[in-house]
Formats: C-alpha cells, structure tokens, sequence
C-alpha cells in the first residue's frame, strides 16, 4: 500500500509559526560545531544559529 498524502492547505498560524518570533527579536539561538577559531580576530569565535529562522551569530571570546 501507498502512503496516504494530505492535500488541506496548512493555515497561515502553522505556516509562519516561530517566525514572528524572530522578527521581534527573540531568536531560539543553539550552539554551532566546528570551526572555533577566528584566524583575523586571533580569538576563539563561538557560533550560534537560530534553530526557528536560521539566522547567524558570532561571539569572539
């Protein structure tokens, strides 16, 4: 038997849910692996990504 696929449209809430967040400038930030030195600044650089949108930051130890 084939997978049954839904067709419904999904509302606009679920679309853009965690989004609005962001935008207001509460980001869900998480730690990035890999890569911890900044060879122009000479410091150790941590890295953080927003789990909702995706954006990057960086912080320099």
């Amino acid at each position: 038997m084939a997978d049954v696929i839904p067709f419904k449209k999904p509302k606009a809430s679920e679309q853009h849910r965690g989004k609005t967040l962001c935008k207001s400038g509460f980001h869900k930030w998480e730690v990035v692996k890999g890569n911890p030195f900044d060879v122009k600044q000479g410091k150790m650089v941590t890295r953080y990504r927003c789990r909702r949108c995706g954006a990057t930051r960086t912080e320099a130890k």
